[in-house]
């Protein structure tokens, strides 16, 4: 009670301080004041007609249209019931992670249980990384422990320095890799947020939260400039009013550490929460006002623009004059010397990136090629170029180059340069080979799509050919474009913001009066401040270019020349569509359902194959259990699918296996089974009956014995197939001389029966195979056999006694000599075809005869 007394006091305190007010205050000021200037430049860009270097690639508009990325199942903790449940993630075109119950609530359009937004988050997959980053920002001790206990090997969490953490859990590694990556994909789409279609807005944004932080004493790179333009203002206010919230509300927290942990937590999300809104309000009233004013101010620069242009100039001379000399002396001191060190350091990891990505698209082309080899058939082609189209967003298929890129190392530069950590830049260029592999995608599509109409099977297996090759060519040029551009761009973020800290107390307090050099009427557009920056970025541009384009002179990291320029072959290729071409409805004849002219989620075309679509079943919901269906297939799908159907992991709620389907290692019958054992016992080994008991283990007990007899037809000794060998002929032989002889003891029986038919028989049981077997009144029905016949095993029996006579009923003769003839010719013609030697058999075929004479 006293905890939330406390919060919500301090929480009211907050919504109206004076600081959180001027935060945003002063901030609206550096905008709208940056508003002006970039139209300016717009409009100034647009008259003169500057232009970029030509690209080869084609770019489209909308790659992700009617797509969605990632969906499937996992665990996640829940904070108000303190437990893990199970829960489908889905994760459509907008990067944004939406949790239902279950799968099926999602496929019936039921409203999701909530929404991430991954700007500003960091996707772990360790505790101990968690607790790490838990500890410093609450700082705390680095040996607590964590007041969650996850309950598999392979979790996955969601941190964020002020919203509310997301724990998440799956049963496998390999689980865990492809959630890691689908996540790490959100997070550098969400922190993203700002459009550079908008040419006014967004520099207007970015240089007016530039120079709100440059006046707060912060010129370095700023890890928390993610999302958009609501969240980085929700972040810019917090970077202030969390610490204060920290000191007013930790020492009052009470409880344990763990616990004081997570009520911070909550807190702090509640109050970024209640931040957020109020900065989107207030963002969306300043964006409007702008807005509303653009017409206006457009109206006025195109009418003096040439005026506003001559008194730039004059007001930039004159502001040159006074700091030319200082900035030439800072950039020779302690800029030059260190330019090559920095540029070596991010020409590595990004080269290694750029060349991954070609790699992979070769391999992907290659592939397309051999299929198309296989079956020409236009069917088929489209099939294949439709996995390969949204290559360039499968978090999995290009994770490797994101990995390379995450080897930048920028420690030296921290303390000298003010660069907090290297994600801006890893994020940055992580981005631009993703927009790379899309673009080198596409214009393969153009180009073989355009290819297609009348060209035979041998044909079009050589057009594809001559496409891919085109295609290499073209991103290897802009490869090495778009890579200079950013170091480039890269030495200047680092370099500016150290030249403007060095060159601030010595050069701004003399700005002011070149103010008054100004006429009032363009005072809006020309800024004294923003043409001293100028300044300083043309002084140390020309080093920067000069060391970039010493690279590529020097033929390092694949980089090509300046004057190198690359002769369009294809003067109408950037004729073609910017549309993604819809290869299955085309060729396939799959086109997805339409409800109010968007796709259905059901028939959304998942880039990621981890989630069952068109009425299959998902049993468990678990990514890892759902074969590939769309998009590109994973390395060993096919196995998976067969592997994963019978698979089902366990609950990590109640730590107890799932009963799995039938046909699993560890079924219903298997547990069954394990419970009843059977004994399979076959009578022709031996060493398994001991005088026809079966030996058992304590405690065991026979419940049901079921015998299975098999009959062996006679056949003559032939080979179906082929001519017999020389053991087969004689083995033959062998077999029809014991015959002979078991017809002759016949003989002899039937003689010696007729010669004594008043001979008593003893008590017992006559067996079909002519023997006597004492019947024991304790014995089990294990040790009974009822197969029909005795099979060799039974030779070590010991022998029967003969009985006293009791005064039982004398047994006929004639019935008795009937069933012993046929017993006999029975054993005869089953034993004649058995696999045992003949020797064996001619000795007990003798044995029965002398004890039948006996």
């Amino acid at each position: 009670f006293y905890e939330s007394i406390s919060f919500h006091i301090h929480l009211n305190t907050c919504q109206y301080s004076p600081a959180s007010k001027d935060i945003v205050y002063k901030f609206g000021r550096f905008y709208e004041q940056q508003y002006a200037v970039a139209l300016f430049n717009s409009v100034r860009y647009e008259i003169e007609g500057g232009g970029n270097t030509q690209t080869q690639l084609l770019h489209r508009k909308e790659p992700l249209k009617n797509k969605s990325i990632f969906s499937g199942g996992l665990f996640q903790y829940l904070e108000e019931s303190k437990k893990w449940r199970s829960r489908f993630l889905y994760v459509g075109d907008s990067y944004n992670i939406s949790l239902y119950e279950s799968k099926a609530a999602h496929d019936r359009g039921i409203h999701s249980k909530g929404v991430i937004n991954c700007a500003g988050y960091r996707a772990l997959t360790s505790m101990e990384e968690y607790l790490g980053l838990l500890n410093n920002n609450t700082k705390a001790k680095s040996a607590s422990a964590p007041f969650l206990k996850c309950p598999t090997q392979f979790p996955l969490i969601l941190w964020h320095p002020y919203a509310r953490h997301h724990y998440f859990c799956v049963m496998t590694e390999k689980e865990q890799k492809k959630w890691h990556a689908v996540f790490q994909d959100c997070v550098r789409h969400s922190n993203n947020g700002l459009s550079e279609e908008c040419k006014v807005a967004t520099p207007a944004f970015t240089d007016a939260l530039r120079l709100y932080r440059q006046a707060k004493g912060h010129y370095g790179t700023w890890d928390m400039m993610c999302g958009n333009q609501a969240q980085i203002l929700a972040n810019l206010v917090m970077e202030t009013l969390h610490p204060e919230l920290k000191n007013l509300i930790v020492p009052r927290l009470k409880g344990k550490l763990q616990q004081r942990q997570k009520d911070w937590m909550l807190i702090s999300d509640a109050v970024y929460r209640q931040v957020l809104s109020q900065t989107k309000t207030q963002h969306e009233a300043l964006a409007q006002v702008c807005e509303m004013e653009r017409p206006r101010l457009d109206s006025a620069l195109r009418t003096d623009m040439d005026q506003i242009i001559t008194s730039k100039e004059h007001v930039s001379g004159k502001i040159r004059a006074l700091v030319s000399p200082r900035i030439e002396q800072l950039v020779r001191s302690k800029v030059q010397p260190y330019i090559h060190s920095i540029l070596e350091a991010l020409m590595e990891p990004t080269s290694r990136g750029f060349s991954e990505v070609r790699d992979i698209l070769f391999r992907e082309l290659v592939e397309v090629s051999k299929n198309t080899m296989n079956d020409s058939s236009k069917e088929k082609l489209g099939e294949h170029m439709d996995k390969i189209s949204m290559l360039a967003f499968h978090p999995v298929k290009m994770q490797n180059c994101y990995e390379k890129m995450e080897a930048l190392n920028l420690e030296g530069l921290q303390q000298r340069c003010d660069v907090s950590s290297p994600s801006v830049f890893i994020q940055r260029a992580q981005i631009l080979m993703r927009q790379q592999m899309d673009n080198a995608v596409h214009t393969f599509e153009q180009l073989v799509h355009q290819s297609l109409d009348g060209h035979s099977g041998e044909d079009l297996c050589k057009t594809i050919q001559r496409c891919q090759d085109r295609v290499l060519k073209k991103y290897d040029y802009d490869s090495s474009t778009v890579r200079k551009k950013f170091f480039r761009e890269a030495l200047l973020q680092i370099i500016i913001p150290y030249m403007l800290k060095q060159l601030s107390t010595s050069c701004s307090p003399d700005l002011p009066k070149f103010k008054e050099l100004i006429f009032e009427d363009f005072s809006r557009f020309i800024l004294v401040e923003s043409i001293f920056e100028e300044a300083v970025l043309q002084s140390v541009s020309k080093d920067i270019m000069m060391a970039v384009k010493e690279a590529a002179v020097q033929r390092r990291h694949n980089l090509y020349r300046d004057s190198m320029v690359l002769t369009n072959s294809d003067p109408n290729l950037h004729l073609l569509g910017e549309d993604t071409i819809d290869w299955a409805g085309q060729f396939g004849g799959v086109k997805g359902e339409t409800q109010g002219g968007e796709v259905t989620n059901r028939k959304r075309k998942q880039i990621v194959s981890m989630i069952q679509l068109d009425g299959v079943p998902l049993p468990y919901e678990s990514c890892q259990e759902v074969p590939g269906v769309d998009g590109i297939p994973e390395e060993n799908e096919g196995q998976r699918e067969q592997d994963l159907e019978t698979e089902k992991p366990v609950n990590p709620v109640q730590q107890v296996p799932i009963e799995k389907e039938p046909g699993s290692p560890e079924s219903v019958t298997e547990i069954r089974d394990l419970i009843n054992p059977v004994l399979e016992v076959v009578e022709k080994d031996s060493s398994q009956l001991t005088n026809r008991m079966l030996p058992l283990e304590e405690g065991d007990e026979v419940k049901h014995i079921t015998t299975v007899t098999e009959i062996v037809s006679r056949e003559s000794p032939k080979k179906v197939e082929g001519e017999l060998d020389a053991t087969q002929i004689e083995r033959a032989l062998e077999e029809q001389q014991c015959v002979s002889a078991i017809e002759s003891a016949i003989q002899q029986i039937e003689i010696a029966i007729q010669e004594d038919p008043g001979e008593h028989l003893s008590e017992g049981a006559i067996d079909s195979d002519g023997e006597f077997a004492q019947t024991s009144k304790n014995s089990s029905p294990l040790h009974h056999d009822d197969s029909g016949f005795q099979s060799p095993a039974n030779e070590n029996v010991e022998e029967v006694e003969p009985q006293p006579d009791t005064g039982d009923e004398v047994v006929d003769a004639e019935q008795v000599m009937l069933t012993l003839v046929e017993g006999v010719k029975t054993s005869i013609d089953l034993d004649a075809k058995a696999t045992c030697d003949a020797s064996e058999k001619k000795t007990e075929v003798e044995t029965t005869a002398d004890r039948c004479l006996l």
